[in-house]
């Protein structure tokens, strides 16, 4: 039997998953305001959960409080872009390299897999968004590093602070995807200086097209 403590707890997860996921989408646009009394009415449960959410949200940077508006959706600055992807690519490019050392040859299929299936069906963004997610997240666990793993997962977090997705951009899937199977190649041949090269190389390229992005949404906003 389910105790209303564990439902509880229960609830507050789920409007976390929820609330987490309308940042990620754009749904909850960085700086933009969060209502405990709208969110709930949005997702059909009490303000209980709602604010044991936010409350979590806010501890883990995706909520601050601004002046004059109360708890908003964190907003990054120029400056914060550069610094983010500054560590991805230390944190992604280690990643890879601990991936050429340690993956099962399991792993390294999966990774080939995934790889492959980009090119495969949809090319709409977010279903592309997806496929990346997949493939970034088999890397990072290919590199069997409990620690990076945890570090790499705050960082995930602040990277949905960026709204939409560099994919959308023109030619980028492509590109991206001849990275993505540079970065793979090197894995399988374990090679770990390679590996980490091109994957710093895929974070770069991938703050280019950032920078360019937010660059366009300033110019015609």
């Amino acid at each position: 039997m389910t105790t209303p403590k564990r439902n509880q707890a229960s609830l507050g997860k789920s409007a976390y998953d929820s609330l987490k996921e309308l940042i990620a989408s754009g749904d909850l646009l960085p700086g933009s305001r969060v209502r405990e009394i709208e969110l709930a009415e949005r997702l059909g449960v009490s303000r209980t959960p709602i604010r044991e959410a936010l409350r979590r949200l806010e501890a883990e940077g995706l909520l601050t409080h601004a002046p004059h508006a109360g708890l908003v959706v964190a907003k990054l600055d120029h400056q914060a872009v550069i610094e983010l992807y500054a560590m991805r690519e230390v944190l992604e490019g280690t990643a890879a390299r601990f991936a050429a050392r340690h993956a099962s040859e399991a792993e390294v299929q999966e990774l080939r897999e995934l790889v492959a299936s980009e090119m495969e069906g949809s090319h709409e963004p977010m279903h592309l968004v997806r496929l990346n997610q997949a493939l970034h997240g088999a890397l990072y666990r290919a590199g069997h590093n409990r620690y990076l793993l945890r570090s790499l997962h705050a960082l995930g977090n602040a990277m949905m602070l960026l709204g939409g997705t560099t994919l959308a951009i023109p030619s980028r899937s492509e590109t991206a995807h001849e990275e993505h199977l540079a970065i793979v190649s090197a894995i399988e041949k374990r090679d770990a200086d390679a590996a980490e090269e091109a994957a710093r190389e895929h974070i770069r390229n991938a703050q280019r097209a950032r920078l360019r992005l937010l660059r366009e949404r300033e110019i015609y906003s």
